[in-house]
């Protein structure tokens, strides 16, 4: 099981480099010299042929290696990890394959050698396991956003196998809210399966095609069509939002293109990495592996994928605040949808908050400290270029310029403070607002 697990494994090189490729504790014991990294082209050119998904670059590659061995290359490099990081780069200029990569690890290598020669070892599934499980099966985080949205962070998607009760438990959690946003900008990938799944609970029961896998070796086609049979609530008619970065890749990047393609949601980022071959870890010899791409990506709207270009987003923003434009468009919508003017009011009231956070202003310090002071029975007081906040006998809040003179409370949704000048320019009173609509006035005591 493990062994066919590894070869569709859908990984980014995050992932891969934590699970399949770990760093070695301590100096480690191998013999690299002139033979050994002949050895190691001739190994990979003859696994590029039997498996790379396009054989005519697996030719040109080889050929390219053949030549740069040839000619010396590789002779002055002393040091294996160099060497992985040379080939790579090599492979990469011919195949501009992200995918494509060559490591250096001895003990993964030699796990991969007596997993060819004796088969799948329980011992090494119980390992992948755990590794997952410590990883939460990818799960950073889940939470219910200000107006009922609900987000998940997750770095990467882990098979099934392993991973549908965590999977189910995130999805009940948010099975009751009214948006939902998916952060992918550092997902790097993962099992097909895995997306799958996720995938399933945002249509109805009614199969949908989402993506289909060819691969060389065996000149077959896998299609991926979400579940008819899932644990939880299917949620077909709330709205969807994808977070995405450079970062975001394969798995992750399918995740998005498909449901960018079958329209049901909407990308908010940056243009994605860029890699739609699947494929698997391959022991090179007792010190190197490579990870090869054996098949591609076929979505069944475009017929083609997203390998080398990346998934463009619908609403294109820096990463960073991804989030924020999501929560913004999420809102917006559901404004526009409801009839309680209340309700639309609380949506209008979190929108501003969001665009003060996306057009924070720039305050100068003492404009700043001319804020600070006592106010009745509430604080305002200047630490570290910031002011806090704090009602007799209450917590002490960091207050966040939406305007020169009105400040908001990450802490504190429904309210925000004013302050207010007479005709002297002066501070003399804060006017607390409320997203109700009502407001409560301070006078400056001192």
């Amino acid at each position: 099981m493990l062994k066919l697990k590894l070869i569709v494994l859908f990984l980014g090189f995050m992932v891969a480099a934590k699970i399949s490729f770990a760093q070695q504790d301590g100096p480690v014991k191998f013999n690299f010299d002139q033979k050994v990294k002949q050895q190691s082209v001739k190994k990979i050119s003859s696994l590029l042929s039997d498996n790379y998904v396009f054989p005519d670059i697996a030719k040109k590659m080889n050929e390219m290696l053949q030549n740069r061995l040839n000619a010396g290359a590789y002779d002055t490099i002393n040091d294996p990890v160099m060497f992985a990081e040379i080939l790579t780069a090599d492979l990469q200029s011919v195949s501009n394959d992200k995918h494509l990569r060559v490591r250096f690890s001895p003990e993964d290598a030699k796990r991969l050698l007596e997993r060819e020669k004796n088969g799948t070892d329980p011992d090494d599934e119980k390992h992948w396991n755990e590794m997952l499980k410590k990883e939460n099966y990818g799960f950073k985080k889940v939470e219910r956003l200000p107006g009922n949205i609900g987000y998940v962070d997750f770095r990467n998607f882990a098979s099934p196998d392993y991973s549908k009760e965590t999977i189910a438990s995130v999805m009940k959690f948010l099975e009751n809210s009214d948006a939902l946003i998916f952060d992918m900008r550092l997902n790097g990938g993962g099992d097909p399966r895995g997306v799958q799944l996720i995938c399933s609970y945002l249509f109805d029961d009614k199969p949908v095609h989402l993506n289909s896998l060819y691969y060389r070796p065996k000149d077959e086609t896998e299609e991926f069509w979400t579940l008819r049979k899932i644990d939880g609530k299917r949620m077909p008619d709330v709205p969807v939002y994808v977070l995405t970065s450079r970062f975001t890749f394969s798995g992750a990047e399918e995740f998005t293109y498909n449901l960018k393609n079958l329209k049901r949601a909407v990308i908010v980022g940056e243009t994605t990495g860029g890699g739609a071959h699947p494929g698997g870890v391959m022991a090179i010899n007792e010190g190197f592996a490579v990870f090869v791409p054996n098949g591609r990506a076929i979505n069944p709207i475009t017929k083609t994928n997203w390998e080398g270009t990346g998934v463009t987003p619908d609403v294109e923003i820096k990463s960073e605040l991804a989030l924020e434009k999501a929560q913004i468009l999420a809102l917006e919508k559901l404004a526009a949808k409801t009839k309680d003017e209340q309700q639309k009011r609380t949506y209008n009231w979190m929108t501003e908050s969001l665009n003060a956070v996306l057009n924070a202003p720039v305050i100068d310090d003492n404009t700043l400290k001319n804020y600070a002071g006592t106010y009745n029975d509430r604080t305002i007081t200047y630490e570290g270029g910031k002011l806090y906040y704090q009602r007799r006998g209450r917590q002490k809040y960091q207050m966040t310029p939406m305007t020169e003179d009105t400040f908001m409370f990450r802490d504190i949704e429904y309210f925000r403070l004013k302050f207010v000048k007479d005709a002297l320019g002066n501070v003399t009173e804060v006017n607390g607002l409320y997203d109700d609509g009502h407001q409560d006035k301070s006078k400056r005591t001192n």
